[in-house]
């Protein structure tokens, strides 16, 4: 049982003021999640105290809101951002009923997790590196019969999925290595760096998967990758190196760019 419907009025607002003066630009918003997550007075003390030393609200909470879908997600675990909405959805666009599905750098598992809410029969796979980062997408995805593994990139996936993958999706890290020390502490801090540092231009990782991409798709398999827009020649460029058809697509209203690579 949360705390909601015993959280006196004032003190509600003495919440959201500790929040606003702690930074937090959606304060009431943030405050109600917090009342409504806590199960007792003294836990949402708590919750508060964490969020207001930095911790991501996620984190607290324990889950993201994405694509409307609740994913859970775990201390030390990358958090979904809603820029990467228009990768699900445009790959939920490309997949086709009982698709074969890759989630790679798959972290909370919520692309994975999108693509088998909204696509009947999907078979879905997925992998990080991160050991914190499996655990919690075996929770958001073993229930639609995701199967998770452990590993860099391709190298724990199946053999048997060698040229069969309709879809595969990859939210790799693509800041530059420079950059990283101007994200906001809550990510840079938090989250672990191996899902921040794309490398010297950003997109060392990108560039690993769009190479490996051609001996996992199926003909006329899709490739769907994240980037920032100052990036878009480079991984387009990546993408027709590594022998794909590439095109772009963003969304201004969630600051989002994703390139696609057809096989």
């Amino acid at each position: 049982m949360s705390t909601s419907h015993s959280t006196p009025a004032p003190y509600r607002a003495t919440i959201i003021r500790t929040l606003r003066a702690a930074g937090c630009v959606f304060a009431e918003d943030e405050a109600q999640l917090l009342i409504d997550a806590a199960p007792d007075r003294a836990t949402l003390r708590s919750m508060v105290r964490r969020r207001v030393v930095g911790l991501p609200l996620e984190h607290i909470v324990g889950w993201a809101d994405f694509c409307g879908l609740r994913i859970e997600v775990d201390p030390g675990v990358f958090v979904p951002r809603r820029r990467t909405e228009l990768l699900a959805y445009r790959a939920v666009a490309l997949t086709p009923p009982a698709a074969t599905i890759v989630d790679l750098a798959c972290g909370s598992g919520a692309l994975g997790r999108v693509i088998a809410d909204r696509v009947d029969g999907v078979s879905l796979h997925a992998a990080d590196i991160e050991p914190a980062a499996v655990r919690c997408a075996r929770r958001n995805l073993e229930p639609v019969g995701g199967r998770v593994y452990t590993g860099d990139l391709y190298e724990p996936l199946p053999d048997a999925l060698r040229g069969r993958v309709d879809v595969l999706v990859a939210n790799v890290p693509y800041v530059p290595s420079a950059a990283v020390d101007l994200l906001p502490p809550e990510a840079r801090i938090h989250e672990p760096l191996v899902a921040l540092d794309g490398g010297l231009d950003g997109l060392d990782v990108l560039r690993r998967v769009a190479v490996g991409a051609q001996d996992w798709l199926a003909p006329g398999g899709h490739l769907l990758l994240e980037t920032g827009v100052d990036q878009v020649d480079a991984a387009l460029a990546a993408l027709a190196g590594a022998g794909l058809t590439p095109a772009v697509t963003g969304d201004e209203e969630l600051h989002a760019t994703v390139v696609i690579g057809r096989r």
